[in-house]
């Protein structure tokens, strides 16, 4: 065999080595596999109509994709109130009734004010826990309660720890006189239950107190009030008759003591000074400390430890050269 022959042998081999692989064949199917394709090649025996019609379906298909899902989701408003606007609403709904429990409490009308703004104040200052409250109006009566009640008024001048006396005689009511002179706990379980209209759990709730012992101070206390007074008829009474009679009597009392409340913007604007009063008073408090701590370390800093003066013959603390002297080593 001559080099022309062998060289058209190897010439057709390499030719049909790279003929490109049928559709239909293994070799095919392997590579448009590893190419992403899933549905098997059409046949050899298929119209060209056919195969055109398969070919072009992915583009078709990508084509008809609606623009509305392309679209971006139009923005949904806000829902409900601002931060201010609902804080108003629950003070001008609440702040009134409010006050009038306060007064019961304290027996001032100055001082039911102020424990209600004090109240709304620490409201509007804790919002966001206050505005996720299932029951908010709750929230703040519980603040307004412990501020009227709070132990330090009583370092107050005597003029605005007296009870407020009554138009006509100058003093005090009898009702009033005889709630004030109740424990502070009795007097605000009582208020709870028979004035606010909560049932036990919830007034035991509220005083952070189990059911029982909520229960023992509202009978220890109407037990004292019908001591005191007769002519109201506790004595005797069942315990519903005795929950209707002093939640007549009680806003009965309330109501001849109206208490003034402020704007529910002047309390807003208040809380705000007040938390910015608070916040640079205890600035200014943590400056001085740092300011005389450096003081006292600067001043202390120049003493020095002096060792006492060694006797005759004797080498003083830390002299080194006494350690090399022979004539201090014999």
């Amino acid at each position: 065999m001559g080099f022309t022959t062998r060289k058209a042998q190897e010439t057709r081999k390499v030719r049909k080595s790279r003929r490109p692989p049928q559709p239909g064949s293994a070799p095919g199917r392997r590579k448009a596999l590893r190419r992403g394709r899933t549905d098997p090649a059409p046949e050899t025996g298929r119209t060209g109509a056919a195969d055109g019609a398969h070919a072009g379906a992915p583009a078709a298909a990508h084509d008809e994709v609606p623009d509305t899902a392309r679209a971006e989701p139009p923005a949904t408003p806000t829902d409900g109130p601002s931060p201010t606007a609902a804080f108003d609403a629950l003070y001008d709904r609440h702040a009134p009734t409010l006050a009038r429990q306060a007064f019961l409490l304290t027996g001032r009308p100055a001082l039911a004010g102020e424990s209600v703004e004090r109240g709304f104040q620490l409201a509007w200052q804790h919002w966001p826990e206050v505005a996720r409250d299932h029951d908010p109006a709750g929230w703040v009566r519980a603040a307004t309660h412990e501020y009227a009640l709070s132990p330090w008024h009583r370092f107050r001048p005597v003029g605005l720890r007296s009870p407020v006396g009554a138009p006509e005689t100058g003093r005090p009511d009898p009702l009033l006189a005889a709630l004030l002179r109740l424990p502070a706990p009795y007097r605000r379980a009582l208020l709870l239950h028979d004035a606010v209209g909560l049932e036990l759990p919830e007034t035991a709730a509220e005083v952070e107190a189990s059911t029982p012992a909520a229960a023992g101070r509202l009978g220890h206390a109407r037990e004292e009030l019908a001591r005191q007074l007769p002519e109201l008829g506790l004595a005797g009474a069942p315990p519903d008759r005795q929950r209707e009679i002093l939640c007549e009597r009680l806003a009965r009392l309330a109501a001849a003591y109206p208490v003034r409340t402020a704007a529910a913007r002047a309390v807003r604007t208040g809380g705000e000074r007040s938390t910015r009063r608070t916040t640079r008073g205890a600035i200014g408090l943590t400056g001085l400390i740092v300011a005389l701590t450096a003081g006292a370390l600067w001043a202390s800093g120049g003493d020095r430890y002096v060792p006492p003066p060694a006797g005759p013959g004797v080498p003083a603390a830390g002299d080194t050269r006494a350690e090399h002297d022979p004539q201090q080593h014999p």
